[in-house]
């Protein structure tokens, strides 16, 4: 056994990894309904595509695909449905193809018309979507060539900052379920109440870069645990700084114009509780897309710096795992529905104890309809010596950073929105703490949530060093 494994692995190592990269626009047309904010309203504009960036690697024995895709979250039946159309055109498993949400805000919705429902029919935009990711593997797979891949990581502590924050006694921390939390997101740039931090950042930027047996820019992937940046005015569709970072990093490598496209792609990483707002202030004002603009600008330089130090490698063990992971969902109590039928009985204009309670009102009843326990999916992948995991939730730092101190490989970063979109996933000491991360309706998953997929993916990853 430990001799066939041997020969295996040497077998691998003396393949030519092959690489190809597409990118299909999924820009919904004008009017359809922007999310992000607490009420949809409909696109009246488009700043820049958005689009599918899709990455196909061959080693000769296995074939996986990473797409990360522009929008907010995408619901696991809209990418499964994408699954096996590229799965039956291409032939690539469904198991070894990782989709991802950037968690742009400025992007129409690919959740329907009920997040928590994903029995419902896809609506137009869904099947759209679902289309063009199965497109863009395709025609990645039509690129494939003979490749070369590295690694390495960057670092940019200036533009990450935690959003949530321990407040001065006496702060207003009421909730809308009537109760009181121990924690604010984001509590208001200079408020004189701020007391700390409620968590760390994560300044690195992990990358995967790609290029030719010749040396040509292929493909670049790369992860930064920022949640996005905004400044749009309203009704614009626009990438945010996923999209900036995409088109900086082909103009530092000079590949504008190249053909087959260079395709360069910023994965959200666990940036469930960090955002682009120095709440104790500081920060220059800046005009419309202004901000997303220096933040795409400054990843891009730390990466093309980075670059320059990395080796490339034409051939590297590649493995893709795949695991369904059974999860509880909560249940609101028989109060919280009371409480929530009474809420809507009254008039809308009717006074309320918090601002979003009418909201996360309507959100239980939505629950209650859900089922108590719900499959998700986790994916482990090992490109040479760098890992990628995969969650479909806003995952907080601190699971990031976890992921990172436990694996045994020298560079790992977490993809999350990947492979679906399950909301927040804090950590049980921020279950503790409350906020708005916490609360049912933002997070509808059991407390013990993260230390079971923190377990399930390290012991994923485990096999493939």
């Amino acid at each position: 056994m430990c001799v066939s494994s041997t020969v295996a692995a040497q077998d691998r190592s003396d393949r030519q990894l092959q690489a190809g990269a597409a990118a299909s626009i999924i820009t919904p047309p004008l009017g359809e309904l922007i999310v992000g904010g607490w009420t949809p309203r409909p696109a009246t504009h488009i700043h820049d595509e958005l689009y599918a960036r899709c990455l196909v690697l061959d080693d000769g024995q296995s074939r996986v695909a990473i797409v990360v895709a522009d929008n907010v979250g995408i619901l696991r039946s809209v990418l499964d449905e994408a699954k096996r159309m590229a799965s039956e055109r291409s032939g690539l498993p469904v198991e070894r193809i990782l989709v991802a949400s950037t968690h742009t805000h400025s992007a129409s919705t690919a959740r329907g018309t009920n997040a928590y429902d994903e029995t419902a029919p896809l609506d137009s935009y869904q099947t759209f979507l679902a289309q063009r990711i199965a497109d863009g593997i395709q025609r990645a797979v039509n690129n494939l060539e003979p490749a070369q891949v590295g690694w390495g990581a960057g670092s940019l502590p200036d533009q990450v900052f935690n959003r949530r924050w321990f407040m001065k006694p006496g702060t207003d921390l009421t909730n809308p379920f009537g109760g009181t939390d121990k924690v604010r997101m984001n509590p208001g740039v200079g408020n004189p109440n701020l007391l700390k931090p409620a968590g760390p950042t994560d300044p690195e930027i992990a990358f995967l870069a790609v290029r030719s047996s010749e040396g040509r820019p292929i493909a670049l992937l790369a992860n930064y645990s920022l949640h996005y940046v905004g400044g749009v005015p309203s009704g614009h569709i626009s990438a945010d700084y996923f999209g900036l970072f995409a088109k900086r990093m082909s103009l530092l490598l000079g590949v504008e114009e190249q053909d087959p496209p260079f395709v360069a792609m910023m994965s959200n990483g666990t940036s469930g509780n960090i955002n682009n707002i120095n709440f104790a202030g500081g920060q220059k004002e800046l005009p419309h897309y202004g901000r997303m603009s220096v933040v795409a600008n400054q990843v891009a330089a730390e990466v093309f710096r980075a670059l320059q130090e990395i080796d490339y490698h034409d051939s590297v063990p590649l493995t893709m795992v795949q695991r369904e992971l059974t999860l509880a969902t909560r249940r609101p109590t028989e109060q919280m529905v009371a409480r929530a039928r009474d809420i809507l009985a009254r008039p809308k204009d009717a006074p309320q104890g918090h601002p979003r309670e009418r909201i996360y009102a309507e959100r239980i009843l939505q629950i209650m309809e859900t089922p108590p326990r719900v499959d998700i999916v986790l994916q482990a992948l090992r490109i040479g010596e760098l890992a990628i995991t995969a969650i479909p939730f806003e995952v907080f730092v601190e699971i990031g950073l976890e992921l990172k101190e436990q694996s045994s490989f020298p560079t790992t970063f977490t993809v999350s929105l990947a492979n679906g979109s399950n909301g927040y996933l804090p950590t049980v000491p921020h279950h503790g703490l409350g906020g708005y991360e916490t609360w049912l309706g933002t997070n509808r998953f059991e407390v013990e949530a993260a230390p079971k997929i923190v377990a399930t993916l390290l012991s994923m990853l485990e096999p493939l060093k």
